[in-house]
């Protein structure tokens, strides 16, 4: 409203000073002239007042759009929880939240300026059809033929946009990807590696931006050329009516100021058009995350006591209160039984006999708890993070930390458990960082706890430690690890030796230490690695 308003103001303008020339200057009659110049200063002063309300409006619409996309992609993302990095790159949310949701508010400029431009552009058509239907029909004719010049290049734009936006999302994504292995690959020396990697893709990324920015040059130099060329034809036209005596000298003032003014809603037309084609690209990647599925979260009641979780793919079993254990010469295939067995994914998995998926996703939540081994860590006082969401108890927090032999993290700042932790345990070692999400799923005390290589980053003479403490603090309660360490196999109540994702063997260690050559050569083979780390 605002918008059209404004823009009507200013297209009006040009009617009132037409008539204070025709009905005042020209017949030399100050009062109808002092009355039009009157009626051009308030009409200056509402179109000042209507311009601010215009853009205070325009900027909120933006805003709104932009922060209520972002809520939408907060909000899914939260629902998605620790699903989100199984389904979607770290980079392409990055993306879509510092950039993509802020082109989307700029394509809002349609609904605002775009259509005030439409209205100021059918009046200024009717007021000049008043003064000549020639001219009217040439102003008319105008923008279909601008939208013919354009158009191609704005498709163009598109096209080379989708791709530049892809590109641009994996490349934040390995930027994210480094920067959280930072400290890994300055300790393996491979950074410069990385770095080289990033600056060949980020060249690539650029030349892309190039062939973007080629297609948004022409729209800009012919959105600001082509309305000057209008305004030159419209304007000879004009006075070529004027010499000829069919229009006045006040009108032909007032054409002039109709096409000037009508360079304005071109304008904006075009760069509506070029935001808009910036827009559809950044909401297709929005829409797209927007519909990853979210897992159903209602469903059946858990089974009332402790029950067996059981993956049919891979042929393991969880029983409640025993030490399990996953070995395997591939990690990513426990780890995909954890997930299965955890609810994260699809799944096959039954608890108690039922299909996992089946039952309300919050009760599994509650009881299953699948420890990743890169869960994400949250700022805040030490005490909070192994917390997790439950109130902090200062002993509870302590027996977890001494059962993860976490215990040096609070020494450097006296045994105080208000040691400030940095988001990802920046200020902590890999090891440090490795304790602590222990202690974290320590604390919560799960019915049923899902861990992968919750040791791999510690000593030997650490992770012995650990093995005893975790067993002992587990004891009643289901824990399934999945690791080959000797240390925690040895303690193990059974242990799945798993071939291909499938389980080819099971019983305790030294059964299948006996039994199964395999499995032998594979524990030897880390107890020779562990060895030679110690």
């Amino acid at each position: 409203m605002f918008g059209s308003l404004w823009f009507t103001s200013l297209a009006t303008t040009p009617y009132l000073i037409s008539q204070a020339i025709d009905r005042g200057l020209q017949p030399h009659r100050p009062g109808p002239l002092l009355l039009w110049a009157g009626a051009v200063l308030v009409m200056g002063a509402a179109g000042a007042s209507l311009g601010i309300m215009r853009h205070r409006s325009m900027t909120r619409l933006r805003m709104a759009a932009a922060l209520q996309t972002a809520d939408l992609v907060l909000a899914h993302a939260t629902r998605l929880g620790a699903a989100l990095p199984r389904r979607i790159g770290s980079g392409e949310v990055v993306t879509i939240g510092i950039s993509d949701v802020w082109v989307i508010g700029r394509a809002m400029n349609v609904g605002g300026v775009g259509v005030a431009s439409t209205v100021a552009y059918a009046v200024i058509a009717a007021l000049l059809l008043r003064i000549s239907p020639s001219l009217a029909v040439v102003v008319l004719c105008g923008v279909p033929v601008l939208g013919i010049v354009v158009g191609p290049l704005l498709g163009r734009m598109q096209s080379a946009g989708q791709r530049y936006r892809e590109r641009q999302g994996a490349l934040a994504a390995r930027l994210v990807d480094v920067l959280g292995g930072l400290r890994i690959l300055n300790g393996l020396g491979g950074k410069e590696t990385h770095l080289a990697r990033y600056r060949r893709e980020s060249a690539v990324l650029c030349a892309q931006g190039y062939h973007v920015g080629n297609a948004a040059s022409w729209v800009g130099a012919l959105g600001r050329g082509l309305p000057v060329i209008f305004l030159a034809v419209v304007t000879w036209l004009a006075a070529r009516l004027a010499a000829s005596g069919e229009i006045t000298v006040g009108e032909l003032v007032g054409v002039y100021g109709y096409t000037a003014m009508l360079a304005i809603p071109v304008d904006v037309f075009i760069f509506c058009s070029f935001d808009v084609t910036r827009g559809i690209v950044a909401a297709r990647r929005v829409v797209a995350f927007l519909r990853v599925p979210e897992e159903p979260a209602d469903g059946e009641p858990a089974p009332p006591r402790p029950a067996a979780l059981h993956d049919a793919v891979s042929g393991v079993t969880a029983e409640p209160g025993r030490f399990t254990v996953l070995a395997g010469s591939r990690t990513a295939d426990a780890a995909a039984i954890l997930d299965r067995l955890g609810r994260y994914g699809a799944t096959e998995a039954t608890w108690d006999g039922r299909r996992l998926d089946r039952i309300a996703r919050p009760h599994v939540r509650r009881r299953v708890l699948v420890a990743e081994h890169e869960a994400e860590i949250f700022a805040g006082p030490l005490r909070e993070v192994v917390a997790g969401r439950e109130e902090a108890d200062d002993a509870r927090v302590r027996r977890a930390m001494d059962a993860a032999v976490a215990h040096d993290l609070t020494h450097q700042a006296g045994g105080d458990l208000g040691r400030p932790i940095e988001w990802q345990g920046r200020n902590l070692s890999g090891g440090q960082r490795q304790r602590l999400r222990l202690a974290r799923a320590l604390h919560a005390d799960p019915e049923m706890l899902l861990a992968a290589d919750p040791t791999s980053a510690v000593d030997a003479h650490t992770e012995t430690a650990i093995a005893q403490r975790l067993t002992d603090l587990r004891t009643g309660r289901g824990t399934v690890l999945a690791t080959t360490s000797p240390v925690l196999l040895s303690r193990a109540d059974v242990v799945y030796y798993l071939v291909g994702g499938r389980v080819a063997a099971r019983g305790t260690h030294r059964e299948l230490l006996s039994a199964e050559p395999g499995y032998r050569a594979l524990v030897t083979r880390v107890f020779e690695a562990d060895e030679a780390r110690a």
